[in-house]
């Protein structure tokens, strides 16, 4: 069976006209960033916007921190 043989098997719902493919370029084997959560730090969130905002809270948090400990260590 050739390339031009080959039996469609996608169901009718699968819709793949937008797909882009690249086939030159440093992208194309990366699709997109993703992080997989547990599933109790999904509980505590309603959506990716909220995790998004939390998580920018918590490194101006750490980034504020850091400065106050160089601050009183005297390393500035």
């Amino acid at each position: 069976m050739n390339k031009n043989e080959v039996e469609d098997e996608l169901r009718p719902e699968y819709d793949l006209q937008g797909l882009q493919v690249r086939k030159l370029g440093p992208g194309r084997k990366k699709f997109c960033n993703t992080v997989r959560l547990e599933p109790d730090v999904i509980a505590a969130f309603p959506n990716a916007d909220a995790v998004n905002e939390a998580l920018r809270y918590l490194i101006e948090i750490a980034q504020h921190s850091a400065s106050l400990t160089q601050r009183s260590s005297g390393l500035r």
